[in-house]
């Protein structure tokens, strides 16, 4: 779904709370003791303490035996049942375990019912034993490190009937960030999560298809500052805006207290605070799943729920580890980052910083139309990636891996793209496409036609009854196996069964024997029709959301495979990855996603890739480690740097991305002909202070029509330089977010610079009549120079004869000259002029004497020269400049 700036085809994905009719059944005891052991769940750590500590055993007078944990921030007590009682900071004393509360260290999971343990012992300072009224024993290693606790099963006895196992739910007490991508919960003080250390453990607790989906939840950041009305409660849950089609649409709530779910890693828990959780299946097990589950009072929209069987994959839940961390918030990212590089995680680094170190995020470039100016614009701008939207989609296939794309240089659209994109290489530029992950489309994919793969996603299976023919239309079937479910949870307009090598289109089943597919048609997609005898399998194709299919897990790791190879002998080492819902297709949830990445990343630096920058269409807990951005979205629904001002959509998005430490996004912001300076420097201001990231959508077309690009691209390039030499504190950071301001910047040395506050004051549809318009501003800095912008808005066709402005020192000023829709009248510099929609100079107008204004409050008047009219309207911007702050670089 790209959309002017762009708009991505959003994975509709969201946060835990698992619904009533999905939901997994309540926790439950399996012996004489369930009393007891009965809502006694446990709570997440604090933190890891500054040495190692061996595991202290101790037993309290009843003999019950007690493990207590130690890191260099935290005490973990574990009970002799196996449940987390007490999570304490070893520096505060605070207890982040609720009162009354405990949560079980592991539990089992069977016919969607945990059995939660019932005892613990340690068998040396290593191992330790839960057992489960079922029967089970789980031999857990556990490893206690500096920053963080390492829980790892290494064997369960009579696991036959165990799908699932479960670290936690944890609950804790806090709850201001609920990071539920990632699995943390996050508060001004403190910071409490888990990773999963090996790709078969994933975020959440078990669910239809192991991932959760988008949808709001009411829960204020600040109770003080954004109270709940009396209609509203924490915790109650929303449905998402629109039809579920529109991407600008899912965003409709502006109000700070309206939060967007995307994960289930973590959750708000109204009662006592949060919970955190993550989970391993046994995927060797065939399954069949309902998906996607949403809480009971949310409509999923155009992604209804479907029927879908999920073929094994060869994973397990025995090797299922996890580091438990807990520390200050301000060391929350650090921590995690020590825990990735002692595990072996995935660990991209950028110039030699992580790539989730806020120190390391930059601004992409999106480019649209012929590309001789792409290399020379992003030197001046100090920009190392680009996007290729002007390209369009890219769908793969691996018979034909460019799809037929060239590059236009020199007004001839004759270059490869692999020659292009070494071309970038040799200039520092890491330069990639817009693709469509693994949506496979027929006529541009030969996985799918004329000959299709066995390694297609599926449905539903079955085996005919009756031999078929290949001018046959009657299909008859062993049963319906919920065939008469039409399309898929997202593609609800594509109908296809597969048999042999055939495609068959059909709409609907008989459900009554026999079971008869109806309205078929055969050989569709161009395929070849078959003859075949009864009892061959006949499947459903799982489709995606553009009328094609989907690969399975071997056909994902081919395509893995192929992207690594791709963008190697292509050049590129800048990828976007819309479409990533295609990893949820398989209905493996988290467990595709970290598989797919794997896959490419391995294949990539097999062929020779250093450092790959991923954009994608959604960020999940399966690709956090690998992405480095997430810019979704754009235009005024992210951010508007000209109004200085959130988009619902980049609300909701910052909460969630921010609260799971990844960078924010303002999405894609074309580049605008009449920016002025201050609007562009605002773009890298609040991405600053925001620790957000954006792609700056440019063309040659815009950028020349464009008065003041060079200074725009001389100050993109200071702010680079600053972000370069880390000079900007947590609070310059703090101050730079500020929504009331814009900043200029000046270097005055290599790693010194000068930040100026700008305060804008605009005026906005002010009428053209020939009484005038009259409004109040204050300058709260010292005397200066005036500047300001008039701009003329009127209907196609318009013009009037001219402006009388008063300004603050009281100087008459006349612009009798006729104007359109879309000029400018600017004071700026000392020049007064006439300018066009690009703020370009059309004709001086002459002055007497320089124009100031001074501090304190001013009257600012504009009005018509001769007659008003109607259709006309005017923005008033004057801008005031205050004096600098030296800042420069840190260390």
């Amino acid at each position: 779904m790209a959309a002017s700036p762009k708009k991505k085809k959003q994975v509709l994905i969201g946060a835990s709370k698992q619904p009533a009719n999905c939901r997994p059944a309540p926790f439950f005891i399996m012996s004489a003791n369930r009393n007891k052991a009965k809502g006694k769940k446990a709570s997440t750590p604090a933190l890891v303490l500054l040495a190692l500590w061996a595991v202290a055993l101790y037993t309290t007078p009843s003999m019950a035996q007690v493990v207590r944990l130690k890191t260099q921030y935290v005490t973990v007590m574990l009970n002799s049942k196996g449940f987390i009682t007490s999570v304490k900071s070893n520096g505060s004393g605070r207890e982040y375990c609720p009162a009354g509360q405990s949560s079980a260290l592991m539990s089992l999971y069977s016919r969607k019912q945990y059995i939660l343990p019932v005892a613990a012992k340690m068998e040396n300072a290593d191992r330790l034993v839960l057992s489960y009224p079922n029967g089970s024993r789980a031999t857990l290693l556990l490893e206690q490190n500096r920053q963080y606790l390492k829980f790892k099963l290494t064997e369960l006895t009579q696991r036959e009937q165990i799908d699932n196992i479960v670290w936690g739910p944890y609950k804790t007490t806090i709850s201001k960030k609920i990071g539920d991508l990632i699995g943390v919960v996050r508060d001004d003080d403190f910071a409490i999560g888990v990773l999963g250390l090996d790709d078969n453990t994933t975020s959440g607790p078990p669910t239809e298809g192991d991932m959760s989906f988008m949808y709001y939840y009411i829960h204020s950041p600040d109770p003080q500052k954004y109270p709940l009305p009396p209609h509203l409660k924490e915790g109650q849950t929303f449905s998402i805006g629109g039809d579920g089609i529109s991407d600008v649409a899912f965003y409709s709530q502006p109000e700070e207290y309206f939060r967007m779910n995307y994960g289930n890693g973590a959750q708000l828990e109204p009662v006592f605070g949060s919970s955190i959780c993550m989970h391993s299946r046994n995927r060797n097990k065939e399954q069949m799943i309902r998906f996607p589950c949403y809480p009971d009072n949310i409509d999923g929209k155009a992604n209804s729920a479907r029927y879908q069987l999920v073929t094994p994959a060869n994973a397990d839940y025995i090797g299922s580890s996890i580091a438990f961390y807990a520390c200050p918030d301000e060391q929350g990212l650090n921590t995690i980052e020590k825990v990735v590089l002692a595990e072996g995680l995935p660990h991209p680094t950028i110039e030699g910083k992580w790539i989730k170190d806020p120190a390391a995020y930059r601004p992409d470039i999106a480019w649209w139309g012929p590309h001789d100016s792409l290399a020379s614009y992003a030197r001046q701008l100090r920009i190392t990636g680009v996007q290729d939207e002007g390209l369009g989609e890219y769908y793969p296939d691996r018979a034909q891996p460019w799809d037929g794309k060239r590059i236009t240089l020199n007004r001839k659209k004759d270059v490869p793209v692999p020659e292009f994109g070494k071309m970038m290489q040799q200039q520092g530029i890491r330069y990639g496409l817009h693709t469509l992950c693994e949506f496979l489309q027929p006529g541009r994919n030969q996985d799918v036609a004329p000959v299709p793969s066995d390694s297609l996603a599926i449905m539903q299976r079955t085996i005919i009854t009756k031999d078929i023919a290949p001018e046959d239309t009657v299909i008859t079937v062993a049963d319906t196996a919920y065939f008469n479910e039409f399309g898929g949870w997202e593609g609800n307009h594509t109908n296809v069964l597969k048999i042999g090598k055939e495609l068959i289109e059909y709409d609907g089943i008989t459900r009554t024997v026999p079971y008869t597919f109806l309205k078929i048609k055969r050989g569709f997609h161009h395929t070849q029709r078959g003859a075949y005898k009864a009892g061959t399998t006949i499947v459903k194709l799982q489709p995606n959301c553009y009328h094609g299919f989907a690969p399975d897990m071997n056909l994902q790791d081919a395509y893995a495979g192929f992207y690594g190879k791709w963008l190697a002998k292509g050049g590129m080492d800048y990828i976007d990855f819309d479409g990533l819902e295609s990893c949820m297709y398989q209905g493996h949830g988290q467990y595709a996603f970290k598989r797919f990445f794997r896959g490419l990343f391995d294949s990539y630096h097999r062929n020779g890739g250093k450092y790959l920058r991923v954009m994608g269409s959604a960020i999940q807990e399966g690709s956090w480690h690998y992405m480095s951005v997430c810019n979704v979205g754009g235009g005024d629904h992210m951010f508007s740097p000209v109004l200085n001002k959130w988009g619902i959509e980049g609300k909701d998005m910052r909460y969630v991305f921010e609260s799971s430490y990844f960078p924010a996004t303002f999405g894609i912001q074309r580049y605008q002909a009449d920016w002025n300076l201050y609007d562009a420097e605002n773009l890298q201001a609040k991405s600053i202070g925001w620790n957000a990231t954006y792609m700056l959508g440019l063309s040659r077309q815009t950028v020349e029509a464009s008065a003041e690009k060079a200074a725009i691209f001389s100050a993109y390039r200071v702010w680079e330089n600053a972000r370069a030499a880390n000079v900007f504190t947590r609070a310059h950071k703090e101050k730079l977010k500020d929504l009331d301001y814009k900043f200029h910047l000046e270097q005055t040395g290599s790693g010194s610079f000068l930040l100026y506050p700008v305060k804008e004051h605009r005026f906005r549809d002010l009428h053209y009549t020939t009484s005038g318009v009259q409004v109040l501003l204050r300058n709260a800095f010292e005397a200066q120079p005036l500047e300001f912008s008039i701009k003329m808005n009127m209907p196609e066709g318009v013009t009037v004869k001219g402006l009388k402005i008063t300004t603050p020192s009281g100087k008459m000023l006349v612009v009798n000259k006729p104007l359109s829709g879309g000029q400018y009248i600017i004071c700026k510099n000392g020049r007064f002029y006439l300018a066009d929609r690009g703020r370009k100079l059309v004709e001086a107008i002459p002055v007497d004497g320089q124009l100031k204004i001074g501090r304190g409050q001013h009257q600012f008047k504009i009005s018509a020269l001769n007659t008003g009219n109607d259709h006309v309207n005017m923005e008033l911007v004057v801008s005031v400049i205050g004096k600098p702050e030296k800042i420069q670089r840190r260390g």
